[in-house]
């Protein structure tokens, strides 16, 4: 039996996911802004598809990726090094996830980014509290992700990529700001080969939940806490 999530309710312990596939914890509750702070907060987050509840997850063990530790191909380094492509922050995040809703992903036959989870993340961008990293090239959006930040920890969601590459061009910008800015981990979430070929690994979520606490408590080097990020913040050439 999935626990029911009341809309004032609080998220049941952790450890009630274990053996749920994927680490579903429980269903129910709604798509507040505090509601989805508070899940994150506690190592949880939202994802099912169009007309089922909302169900909640939290994975054991859990993907992450250290930004000090993304890997970096040759071929993606000779990418970076074109000066072909702009990276700018917050600047068309409706467009970001509009896109990443519509990017066709092998295995799946819909998108979990449903309208309702559109405008919830849309609103979290209006508070400060999501952001979005964008690869333009000639003026056109042609890849990206977005994702939240609390404290000093960011918890990436979905990326896409209109041209080959333009989707690691935006996480590799955001590594090394995430990283510049004494952000310790990113949340990938669960584990796929194409986000381990860039350095993501899983960890137990027990020790996901104990540094979670830690980066969450703390403040980024520059960027602001909350608010948009400066749009030029990752804009600069690679070395």
């Amino acid at each position: 039996m999935i626990p029911w999530l009341e809309s004032n309710g609080d998220f049941p312990p952790l450890e009630g996911a274990l053996h749920e596939p994927n680490g579903l914890l429980c269903a129910g509750g709604e798509l507040s802004p505090h509601r989805l702070i508070a899940a994150y907060r506690h190592g949880v987050f939202p994802w099912y598809a169009k007309g089922e509840p909302i169900l909640w997850w939290s994975p054991d063990p859990r993907m992450v990726l250290v930004p000090s530790e993304f890997k970096l191909s040759r071929s993606l380094r000779k990418t970076l090094r074109n000066t072909r492509y702009e990276v700018r922050l917050d600047y068309a995040f409706p467009s970001v996830i509009y896109a990443c809703a519509k990017t066709r992903r092998s295995g799946q036959s819909g998108t979990w980014i449903t309208t309702e989870m559109q405008a919830a993340y849309i609103a979290l961008h209006e508070l400060g509290h999501a952001h979005s990293v964008e690869t333009w090239i000639d003026g056109h959006l042609v890849g990206g992700l977005y994702g939240l930040s609390i404290g000093a920890m960011f918890y990436g969601e979905s990326m896409f990529a209109h041209v080959t590459d333009a989707s690691k061009i935006a996480l590799a910008h955001l590594a090394r700001l995430l990283d510049e800015n004494g952000f310790g981990l990113i949340d990938c979430q669960m584990n796929t080969s194409h986000l381990a070929s860039l350095g993501g690994r899983e960890i137990p979520r027990r020790e996901f939940i104990d540094r979670l606490r830690t980066l969450t408590a703390g403040k980024p080097r520059q960027l602001p806490p909350c608010g948009r990020w400066p749009v030029d913040a990752a804009q600069r050439a690679w070395d």
